[in-house]
Formats: C-alpha cells, structure tokens, sequence
C-alpha cells in the first residue's frame, strides 16, 4: 500500500495550514492524494488550500455545512480512493521523510492502524516534561488499553468501514476509542516516529489543566466508558486568534 489518501481536517485555520501544506509538498514520497475536509471556515482556510493545487495536484477540497472532528474525518475516508488512510490536523508538521518512513514501517511490521509519538522539536522545555510523559502512556497503552493522537494516524479503509469510523456521538477521546475498536480487529502499534503540531491549546487552558483533563478522561473511559455528550467539555476549533 504505497498509495496514500490523506485526510486533513480544518476550521479557521488560515494561519496554520500552509506549513502543513508546505510539508506535504516536500515529502520524499509523493505517491498521496490530499483530501482538506473544511467544517465550514469563516477564514481563507479554503482559499489558501485551493492555492496549493498547482504544486498538489491531487488535492481535493471538501467542504461541509456541519461542523465536527468525526464527521471531518469520515467524510475524508468515504471521498478516499486509496486503502491506506492518514488524517492528520491542520496543524500538524512533518519532516521531509515522514510518510516515506512511516509507510517503510507500516510495510514492514504489516500494520494497518498506527499511532505516532509527539514531538516536542522546537517547544519551550516546560513542555518537555509533559510531551514525555504523555508518550510513555501511549506507548505503554498499546497493547493493552489503546490510545493515540487523532491529529496524526494512520488507518486503512476496510478497517475504517468496518468499525463505522469515528463515532460522532464521542465528544472527546475520540481517536482513543477509534484505535481502541479497530484493535479489535487488527494489531495496533505507535510507529517510533514524531510529528509536532501547534501547542495552542497548552498555551490557552495550560499544561496542568490540559493533562488533568485527559487523564480524567482516559480514566473514565477505562472505569466507565467513552465520553459523550460533551461530559467533557472540549470544543473544536475553540482556540483565540494570534
């Protein structure tokens, strides 16, 4: 499965999604489709996506009129030609050799659904610690009790459709519950690889508030089940402007 659809999914991100864009464009395999899944942007999110068009000619630009993380990336899957599935947040930045690497060890260890360590490349060292410790609870958690980060994972098609995809009735921790079920049906991994995205949110509610709330919330979903219904609140797209 050299053949890649890539799923991007974005809401008011006309400040970030060009170095996303950017990196896309340099990567050293380019045998991807892109696929920007739009919840509805009141920025030139859209505009500047269709930008790339000359240097990503196999990009495809989906708007929807409902808003939602799930529905962005379902919509992507369902509007992929290729088996193999990576949805990534508009934030997200990647060296030049990620897909090609992470492909090579998709390949090699015949994964079908992977996670991908955080990396704290260029963070201020307070957020050291944190991204540390949250990449040992992944990386523990994966044979047992899966989580993973949604802003960067890989799937396939036919595991996708054969757990409906994301859940839209989760609010938060949906990515967790999207490889926890697809481990069901194939083995899960983290691809010792890192990607960095923007750490806005930290920045907005803060380190301490920020990991509390997903600890409580992955122990929830241990003792009780999946969040729904917004228990927890966690908006998408709810950050302040620069």
């Amino acid at each position: 499965m050299s053949s890649l659809s890539i799923v991007v999914i974005t809401l008011n991100e006309a400040e970030r999604i060009a170095g996303l864009l950017d990196d896309l464009v340099q990567q050293t395999h380019q045998d991807f489709e892109l696929i920007v899944v739009d919840s509805d942007s009141e920025d030139e999110t859209c505009a500047i996506a269709h930008s790339y068009a000359p240097l990503l000619p196999s990009l495809h630009v989906e708007r929807m009129q409902q808003r939602g993380v799930c529905l962005g990336r379902n919509t992507g899957a369902s509007l992929a030609q290729h088996q193999r599935l990576l949805f990534l947040d508009a934030d997200v930045r990647l060296p030049p050799d990620f897909i090609q690497q992470a492909l090579r060890q998709l390949t090699t260890r015949q994964l079908e659904v992977a996670g991908v360590y955080l990396s704290p490349k260029g963070l201020p060292k307070r957020y050291i610690v944190g991204y540390k410790l949250f990449n040992m609870g992944i990386g523990l958690t994966q044979y047992v009790f899966p989580t993973a980060v949604g802003a960067c994972l890989f799937s396939t098609k036919s595991i996708h459709n054969a757990i409906n995809g994301f859940d839209i009735s989760v609010t938060l921790c949906e990515d967790c519950d999207y490889v926890n079920r697809a481990s069901s049906h194939t083995n899960f991994r983290i691809l010792p690889l890192g990607f960095t995205f923007d750490p806005r949110r930290l920045k907005q509610d803060g380190i301490l508030k920020t990991g509390s709330k997903y600890l409580y919330a992955n122990l929830h979903r241990l003792l009780i089940g999946e969040i729904r219904n917004q228990k927890i609140r966690y908006d998408f797209g709810h950050y302040k402007s620069k």
